[in-house]
């Protein structure tokens, strides 16, 4: 069944090459192709030509597409030896045994197939494996057919609809009110214990987290009063298990579902592992547990339908094995899911991304799959559910329109609560740009011109509207209406006067001329932004004409909105189920995706025509101007509009309608040098909006467990000059090297990154340390990370912004190092923040947000009580009030570079 192939493995700049014969080179990059007689058997074909710096290999024998194929749905990091551990093999030592390990895993995944052959999951595998063959003469085809069994298997479609071979959801009755019931602190004791077993190690704190919790599910004694808990957990404290034990027991005496939000995928897959431990019983977990996302996240089986029948070969291979995982995945999630991310890296994201609803074209019952949907089955094990696990944008949108098709969750938990003021920030801001307004006019009259699949409002409503006069002409008149947004190629003319007949476009152009007027950055080149006031003369006579067009736009849309909830109202008893389920979803997406954004817009025009504000004043909103580049181009143009404080609208909209919320973190407070724990606490309740609410919250903190003192180190190098790219590069090698791997280095800037892959990769992969980076590996973030964790002694290199995805225990993350202070980015909104937020102290506020993302990314380090971990900022000028928001009983050092590595070096080593 094997292929005669040679292995290939990739270093930076050189291979390792196993022959079929069984010889063993290692080649310089360039010698690579001309000792291949044969296409090779690999890992990753875009990761492993990148790496080598060739364009790639025709006709490879990739691993990681035999994996999907053979054993759709499960995990596995895309690297030889994240693939090995998938399958059960000892991890390989070095480059030579993973490429003598390549066939012995390719053998292993074949043999799993063919022990497999009755099974539901391969009935139609035989024809798709053929269809592969004939369409673009996959290579692993005549494999997986022997191993099949079935080497003369006809070529057929079959394999590609497998909405047909789909579980259909079914309709329940509505479910009943919830009770009112409370959980007493030691009823969650109780609750936590028998979670946890006899056996169990013993956490004091984690028992008194859990008590405290507690009060978040008492009963609510006033409308817009919720019982609001802020509960700061340090690091292995056990807060998921903490509070899922009272949230599961409010849950079942009160017939509602608790709702737990958090703000990274990889905390989402952490609290479903940690459910298991409630409900070891996988049904039992799939019925009581439920993890929900944006519709935009899971597969649409109608896109997916409409691709496979699309006729583009090139497309073929990446559909067909997403449809595979289609027949095994646990709720169709596309984005952090069971569904490998590496496949968009293996054929590109424009073969997967279409296969999800991503711009609000659904069709609802209209759809032939409707009954298949992975949306619909989720939205109603939702309602039935103990639990429900989403994210913070998610909960914060679904409130702004009401509770969306969820409903109103009556007790939230917010895990990773220090992130709610930022998530709030996204949820209830506006940007009037030309993106924004060019995808309603795309989502309002659909595809024109072009290969596109998208779906208009005509198309979506054309069962509804059809033979009602009344609906048709306000659709209409919308449709005529939206022609006024920007027309396809519209970035390519920002720089130029628009016509009369697209005051979208002349607006844009006039935002373009003040932010050239105004912003130095704009001279050379880069993303640039202004204060929106004080206006230019033409800018206020555009934004008229745009909030006119605007008008005519949103007039017809609220028209039909009220004619067909009306529609729905007047024949609700006769309406076909199927129907009034589609009209009331098109209300919500007009809403949402139409009428919300146009009355934001409408209303930052007016400010632009309306008097300038008075200098100093504080500010609801805050309000400016930006032009976007990409190496010199303009990209995009736009006003934005954010809230001054974003947790007032959260505390309006999200919090007051609950009945009770826990907002929790390891890192509440701001841990300021010489700050009094009253100050600490007042910061927390702004940042989380609890000083907006009626009732005070509770308060409660729970120290880390874990000795950081002894198993961490702390240092800033003295010695490495700021500016000089080659200093911090070598910094990071020494570093890297000290450590033996298992390093994170974070920048702030992606042109630093880039430089020091370019100077440090060689020499660590000498060593046998190799480098991944983001913006350089062909890898998406949550792929880094699977990779780093897999490989113990990698190095990564990523943003400031990656550190929060970082979850790595044990040795694979043993050392992080800043490449500077993590300062926040100089922006007109952050100004604003700092002058009118800050109580008077704006550099206090600068230096809280600093402190925080160190004291986040420190964090990563010690995820386990055994683990050890070195943190190093290469930043000479530190200050010392920045690293107090250290654990205690750390205590940075300031040491030259060589001196630090020795430390990394001994410390480690102990």
């Amino acid at each position: 069944m094997l292929p005669e192939a040679p292995a290939l493995i990739a270093g930076n700049g050189r291979a390792a090459l196993l022959t079929p014969d069984g010889e063993f080179l290692w080649l310089p990059a360039g010698e690579v192709t001309a000792h291949l007689d044969a296409p090779p058997l690999l890992v990753h074909a875009p990761a492993t030509a990148r790496r080598l710096g060739l364009p790639g290999f025709p006709g490879a024998f990739d691993l990681l597409e035999l994996f999907a194929f053979c054993r759709p749905a499960q995990p596995c990091a895309p690297t030889p030896r994240g693939l090995a551990m998938a399958l059960g093999f000892d991890a390989p030592r070095d480059a030579e045994a993973a490429a003598a390990l390549l066939p012995e895993m390719a053998t292993a995944l074949l043999r799993h197939l063919a022990a497999g052959r009755g099974a539901p999951l391969n009935r139609d595998a035989a024809s798709l494996a053929a269809r592969l063959r004939e369409a673009v003469d996959w290579p692993w085809a005549a494999s997986v057919l022997a191993a099949l069994g079935d080497e003369s298997a006809i070529a057929s479609p079959n394999g590609l609809k497998v909405w047909r071979r789909l579980p259909e959801w079914e309709d329940t009755a509505p479910p009943m009110p919830a009770a009112s019931f409370g959980v007493e602190p030691s009823e969650a004791r109780q609750r936590l214990a028998e979670i946890l077993g006899e056996d169990a190690e013993q956490r004091p704190q984690q028992a008194d987290y859990a008590s405290a919790a507690a009060a978040a599910f008492a009963p609510r004694t006033a409308p817009g009063s919720p019982q609001m808990v802020l509960a700061e957990a340090g690091t292995g404290t056990g807060k998921t298990l903490g509070y899922i034990a009272p949230a599961s027991l409010w849950a079942e005496r009160n017939g509602a579902p608790v709702w737990i939000s958090t703000y990274t995928r990889n905390l989402q897959r952490q609290i479903d592992q940690e459910l298991a431990r409630l409900f070891p019983d996988p049904e039992e977990r799939r019925q009581k547990v439920v993890l929900r996302k944006g519709r935009e996240n899971y597969l649409c089986l109608l896109n997916l339908e409409e691709a496979t029948g699309g006729g583009h070969p090139g497309q073929i291979m990446a559909l067909a094995l997403a449809a595979r995982w289609a027949l095994a995945t646990r709720d169709g999630d596309l984005m952090g899911g069971d569904f490998p991310g590496w496949l968009a890296e293996l054929f590109g994201h424009h073969a997967i991304a279409p296969l999800a609803d991503r711009r609000g074209e659904c069709i609802h019952s209209a759809c032939p799959h409707y009954k298949q949907c992975f949306v619909e089955h989720s939205i109603r094990r939702a309602r039935g559910a103990s639990i429900v696990v989403a994210n913070h944008a998610l909960v914060m949108v679904q409130a702004a329109f009401g509770g969306g098709e969820d409903g109103r969750p009556l007790r939230l938990v917010f895990d990773e609560g220090h992130h709610l003021f930022d998530a709030a920030d996204s949820a209830f801001s506006a940007a009037l740009t030309g993106a924004e307004t060019a995808e309603l006019r795309r989502w309002l009259l659909g595809a024109e011109g072009g290969r596109s699949r998208a779906r208009g409002l005509r198309r979506r409503l054309e069962e509804v509207v059809g033979g009602k006069p009344d609906l048709l002409a306000p659709m209409e008149a919308a449709l005529h209406a939206a022609r006024s947004l920007p027309t396809a190629g519209w970035h390519a003319r920002l720089a130029e006067p628009a016509a009369a007949e697209n005051p979208a476009e002349a607006f844009l152009h006039q935002v373009r001329h003040q932010v050239l007027a105004r912003s130095a950055e704009a001279d050379a080149g880069y993303d640039s932004e202004c204060d929106l006031h004080p206006v230019t003369e033409t800018l206020p006579e555009a934004a008229a004409a745009l909030e006119r067009a605007m008008a005519r736009l949103e007039t017809p849309l609220k028209t039909l909105r009220t004619r067909l909830e009306a529609l729905v109202e007047s024949e609700g008893e006769e309406m076909e189920t199927g129907t009034r389920i589609r009209i009331e979803a098109v209300c919500r997406s007009l809403d949402r995706r139409a009428l919300a954004p146009l009355g934001a817009w409408i209303g930052m025009l007016r400010h632009v025509q309306g008097p300038a504000p008075e200098a100093g004043q504080r500010p609801t909103f805050i309000d400016w101007l930006s032009l976007e580049r990409r190496e010199g181009r303009d990209i995009d143009a736009g006003m934005h509009r954010h809230h001054l404080d974003p947790t007032v609208p959260f505390a309006t909209v999200v919090a007051a309608p609950a009945h009770g919320l826990l907002v929790t973190s390891a890192t509440l407070r701001d841990a300021a040098e010489g700050e009094d724990v009253e100050a600490a606490w007042h910061a927390a309740e702004a940042r989380t909006g609890a000083l907006h609410l009626p009732l005070p919250a509770l308060r409660a903190a729970m120290p880390s467990p874990f000795d950081y003192a002894a198993h961490t180190r702390a240092f800033v190098v003295t010695d490495v000059r700021q500016g000089d790219a080659g200093q911090i590069a070598g910094a990071m090698r020494a570093l890297f090297l000290a450590s033996g791997g298992g390093a994170l280095g974070l920048f702030t800037a992606i042109r630093r990154l880039r430089e020091t892959h370019a100077r440090i990769a060689p020499s660590l992969e000498e060593a046998g340390i190799p480098l991944y980076a983001q913006h350089v590996d062909a890898m998406d973030n949550a792929t880094l990370v699977d990779v780093f964790r897999a490989e113990e002694d990698a190095c990564l290199l990523g943003t400031d912004a990656m550190r929060d995805g970082v979850d790595v225990p044990g040795r694979s993350l043993r050392l992080l190092v800043f490449d500077r202070v993590p300062w926040p980015r100089p922006s007109i909104l952050h100004r604003e923040r700092r002058t009118h937020l800050s109580e008077g102290r704006p550099k206090d506020y600068d230096d809280a947000v600093a402190r925080h993302r160190l004291r986040q990314a420190f964090g990563r380090l010690i995820r386990r009580a055994d683990d050890k971990g070195v943190f190093v900022v290469l930043d000479p000028r530190t200050p010392s009030r920045l690293l107090a928001g250290l654990p205690s009983g750390v205590v940075p050092q300031r040491l030259p570079l060589r001196a630090v590595a020795e430390a990394v070096r001994d410390f480690l080593a102990e």
